[in-house]
Parts: C-alpha cells; sequence; structure tokens
C-alpha cells in the first residue's frame, strides 16, 4: 500500500511519528458507533439525489457505467446560501508560525464532540492515480452534507476493483499515514466566522468546519497529497499539463502554470484545430518525478467553472454534479440547469473523465517545458528563460495585475503585481522545497521554461490565438527567439504589434517597476511567516541582475 491504514499493534503509539495529537484526534471520530461506511459510488449516488434540498435534474449522466454509475443516474445539482467560493482567510497550517498545535486540538476535539448526535458518514477515495504515487484519503462528514461527499467520490478516484488492485501495487511511501479529513459544514464560533479549513500537513491530516463549498475539500485534499508529494521526491503541481503526439517516436509534453482566469485550462485542453493529436494528463493537478521527469494526474474529473458554458453547449454532457447553478424548466417540462453564473458568480461542475477524450493517468516521458501563465503587462506574449535559477524564480514570483474590482488601501500602487508562487495557494511546505524541485528539472532535467503573457502587452490583449500560436511554434521546433536587449539570460520571440520599445522611456520604467516588484516580493519572504518561505540566496541574485540589466537600455 502506498499509504498506511493499518499497523501491528507494537508499532501504535508516541514511538511511531504517524501518531501525533491532532491525527489521533480526527482518526479517532471515524470509528464513533454514529459513522456509517459509504463503500460505493452508486450508494453515495443515491445518498445524495435523496439529500433535502437537491436537484434532481432530468438530465442523464453521460456514460455513467463507465465512471462506476447506474445507466440513468442523473445530472445533481445543489446549492450553497451567501459563500460559493474558497475562502482563504479561514486557513490555517500546523507548522506555521503562530499557529499553536494544543489550541487547535482543543477546537477539533470539540468540532468533533459537537457532532455526537449527528448521523456522520466515511468514505474512501484514492489520490494519484499510478502506482509511482498514490494515496488513500478518507472523509468523515455528517449526513445532509452528502453532495459533498459524491461530489468529493467523482473527483477524485471512488475505490473499485481496479483501483484497489493498482494501489495494492503502489510504491510504498514510508512514514506516511493515509489522510484523513474530518469535515462539519453546520459548525460555528464566534472566533471563526469565516469557518476554519485547519490542517496538519506532515501528519496528512485537516479539519474543515464551518465551511460548506465543495471546493474547500477538493483543495484541502490536494493540499495534503501535495505535501505528501515534495516529501517523496516530487514537484507538485497545481496547473495542466498535455503531450503533443508528433508521430515517428516524438512527443512534446508540456505543462502550464497559471492562477484563476489565466487560461491554465484552456490551454491544457485546446485542441488546436485537431493539427496534432494530443494527450491530456490533468487541467488542476498533478506531479512531476524528480528522479525522471515523468509526470502523473491526481484526479480524474474536472472541476470547472460553467459560466462560459451555456446550456446548449456540447461540453455539458460530461457534468455529473453542479454546484451554485440555477434550474428552469424546457419546453417539454424537464429540469434543466441555468449556468452562466446567472445564480452568483463562481457556478461550478464536476465534470467526468471523459471530458478529455485522450487522457492519461500517466505520462512517462519526460517534461520537455514548462510555462509560467501571467498577466504582467511589461511582458511580451512569450519569454524564454536561461538559466535554473531565473527560470524558477520566475516561478516563485508568478504574477498577475490586480483587477479594477479590488478596493485597495490608500498608498497601493494599482499597478503592482500580485504574486502567487508557482500558482498554488494551498502550498504548506517552505518555498524554497518548490524553488529548489523545479531549479533542478531545469538545470539537471534539460526542461525548457517560458513565460507566457495571457494578459495584456501594454494595453493591447494578448488573444488566445497569439497564445496558442506560440505553443505551435514552440511544440513544432519552429520557434525563434532572439536575445532581448540588455539581458543575457532572456529571449523573446518576434510577434507583430507586440514588440517591445526600449526606447520608450515609460515603458522602461515600468518594466522596471515590474521587475522590482518581484525582487520585493522574495526580499519580503526572510521575514514573512518568521522566514518559512525564504528563498535561497541565488534566486533573489537572478532577479537583481535582471533588474541591474534593464537599467543599462
Amino acid at each position: 500500500m502506498a499509504t498506511q491504514s493499518n499497523f501491528s499493534r507494537s508499532n501504535i503509539g508516541a514511538h511511531n511519528p504517524i501518531f501525533t495529537q491532532i491525527r489521533t484526534t480526527i482518526e479517532t471520530a471515524f470509528y464513533g458507533n454514529n459513522v456509517t461506511k459509504v463503500t460505493s459510488l452508486k450508494e453515495a449516488y443515491k445518498l445524495a439525489a435523496a439529500s433535502p434540498g437537491t436537484v434532481v435534474t432530468d438530465i442523464p449522466v453521460h456514460r455513467a457505467s463507465e465512471i462506476g454509475l447506474d445507466e440513468g443516474s442523473k445530472i445533481l445539482l445543489f446549492n450553497d446560501g451567501t459563500v460559493f467560493g474558497r475562502t482563504a482567510a479561514a486557513r490555517r497550517i500546523l507548522g506555521e508560525p503562530g499557529i499553536n498545535q494544543a489550541q487547535y486540538a482543543t477546537i477539533v476535539r470539540e468540532a468533533i464532540y459537537g457532532t455526537r448526535f449527528k448521523k456522520l458518514y466515511h468514505t474512501e477515495v484514492i489520490v494519484g492515480l499510478d502506482e509511482g504515487f498514490s494515496v488513500k484519503a478518507h472523509l468523515c462528514i455528517p449526513e445532509h452534507e452528502e453532495n459533498v461527499m459524491y461530489s468529493w467520490l467523482l473527483n477524485f478516484q471512488a475505490l473499485n476493483e481496479t483501483v484497489a488492485q493498482m494501489y495494492n501495487d503502489s510504491k510504498v511511501l514510508e512514514n506516511e499515514g493515509d489522510i484523513y479529513i474530518f469535515s462539519d459544514p453546520t459548525w460555528s464560533h464566534p472566533d471563526y466566522p469565516m469557518g476554519l479549513s485547519f490542517a496538519d500537513p506532515k501528519n496528512n491530516c485537516a479539519c474543515i468546519l464551518g465551511m460548506r463549498y465543495f471546493g474547500e475539500h477538493k483543495k484541502g485534499t490536494l493540499t495534503l497529497a501535495w505535501g505528501i508529494a515534495n516529501r517523496n521526491g516530487f514537484a507538485s503541481c497545481h496547473g495542466g499539463q498535455k503531450r503533443y503526439n508528433l508521430g515517428a517516436g516524438k512527443s512534446f509534453v508540456a505543462g502550464v502554470f497559471g492562477l484563476s482566469g489565466s487560461g491554465k485550462s484552456t490551454i491544457t485542453h485546446a485542441r488546436h484545430g485537431d493539427k496534432y493529436d494530443i494527450t491530456v494528463l490533468h487541467d488542476d493537478a498533478f506531479v512531476i518525478s524528480t528522479e525522471d521527469s515523468s509526470s502523473i494526474a491526481l484526479e480524474p474529473s474536472y472541476f470547472d467553472k460553467t459560466q462560459d458554458y451555456p446550456l446548449t453547449c456540447d461540453d455539458n454532457k460530461y457534468l455529473v454534479t453542479l454546484q451554485n447553478n440555477g434550474a428552469t424548466l424546457d419546453e417539454d417540462g424537464k429540469i434543466v440547469p441555468v449556468t452562466e453564473d446567472l445564480r452568483n458568480g463562481n457556478g461550478r461542475a464536476v465534470k467526468s473523465v471523459l471530458w478529455s477524450p485522450n487522457r492519461v493517468n500517466k505520462f512517462h516521458e519526460p517534461v520537455n517545458a514548462i510555462f509560467w501563465l501571467m498577466k504582467d503587462p511589461t511582458l511580451p506574449p512569450v519569454v524564454k528563460l536561461s538559466g535554473a535559477e531565473l527560470a524558477s524564480v520566475m516561478g516563485a514570483t508568478l504574477a498577475t495585475k490586480r483587477t479594477t474590482a479590488e478596493r485597495l488601501a490608500p498608498g497601493v500602487d494599482p499597478n503592482a503585481l500580485v504574486v502567487e508562487p508557482y500558482a498554488n495557494p494551498f502550498r504548506t511546505y517552505p518555498l524554497a522545497d518548490d524553488y529548489t524541485k523545479f531549479k533542478t528539472l531545469v538545470a539537471d532535467k534539460n526542461v525548457e521554461c517560458y513565460i507566457l503573457n495571457t494578459g495584456d502587452f501594454m494595453g493591447k490583449k494578448v488573444t488566445p490565438e497569439v497564445t496558442l500560436g506560440i505553443l505551435e511554434a514552440i511544440v513544432e521546433g519552429k520557434s525563434t527567439f532572439a536575445k532581448w536587449g540588455p539581458f543575457s539570460d532572456i529571449e523573446i520571440m518576434d510577434i507583430e504589434g507586440y514588440v517591445p520599445d526600449l526606447k520608450d522611456a515609460e515603458y522602461i520604467n515600468q518594466l522596471q517597476s515590474r521587475m522590482e516588484d518581484r525582487v520585493k516580493f522574495v526580499k519580503s519572504r526572510d521575514e514573512e511567516k518568521g522566514g518559512f518561505d525564504k528563498l535561497p540566496a541565488d534566486a533573489l541574485e537572478a532577479l537583481e541582475k535582471v533588474v541591474a540589466q534593464s537599467k543599462n537600455v
């Protein structure tokens, strides 16, 4: 087994690093006599369909039996109230400065005791879809939250005979217990008005309290799985990856990393007018081996926005569950969803693995290129980075521009970049771990590194057509890059309408400012969170070199 579920009696106790205060508290809740085990996706569907408030649409799940459901199963819709997105402010990670184990152990104990008179469900999934990386995760959640449980089973991999055999054959991860997540969406506490998402990542357990949104459960699970991957020789990736199968035994594996709205999923699933044979690994969660650069998907399904998918869109036939969408009757009196975010923002759906027709769980081929997707108006549509330090630190300072919807405090520069390292706000380990792993991929595994600006370049929108055209040129080996002005480790492609004017003083000033934003961010890590995310000196040196060179224009 990949992670450990059972222990010899002589190996149970404080001497075993798997057994800790909070983990033991959380796991114990799973064995109460008020807990019912849900062992199949079909059973979870029936419970969710009968749960109060569920809208059972009149649209059958497409090819239901192929994903483990009975034929005739319907797409289910369940809606939350005020909250319809993740709440970053509610996250607390044990191991970060200021997070006291005894304090949160008390909160967890009381929260679990508060479910004593509730019926609870316990179910299991596999996270990681290949023998090379596969872990077991458990969820305990109260009755009436069946839709969260059902979507969780769909999003990850519910156990069946085939999956169980794969898991039994998986690589054993030393000193790694199964993931345990306890959830009570109805919990409340005056000190945590937005809820509490508490994780103990070193011990693979979490409590999600007072939070109904399914995305909290998805990302909470991935948070722990990515932590396990990081400890066991993998780069944890919040991104998408695809393989271009070019014939004659040639292929090109591309990984794309970007924040919400950057085009990550669009690029991952783009068919390029069917001019290529394309295979998709996943568009949100995977890991890359630092040993052989192979990649493994963590999930079979897709948790996608419904905003851009009108009811009649063909992609909707792959929906299995919907969250925070409307419903109405069609001309035949059948219940159908109302998408396009009419009810609220961030309407979501779980789409089945069938949405991507050429899908695999592992790329044995090493990754060829990493693309950092950014919305930095000073960068042309594509930049090629040389030098492993610069390539990795640009991922560590992966940036986007502030939106006009944000309310800014006095003195905050509206043009300053917003940084999210490696596009992964769910990292629970030191940032230096990611920096080192991606640096190694570039330095030792010959992975190319690019930045794709998917926003605008000095006021001119970089269209999807431009971005996909760049990708095609790189994949086919037809791209031509040239040294960019004074920069020794940066090259750009000549693209009509997007040529940087290095004689424009205003442009140079903006470029320097945005690079200095990155320098400030890296420097701030020395003190932020007690230095938890401090980067090695060569990361800052690589950025400061770029800033210095920009002053030689």
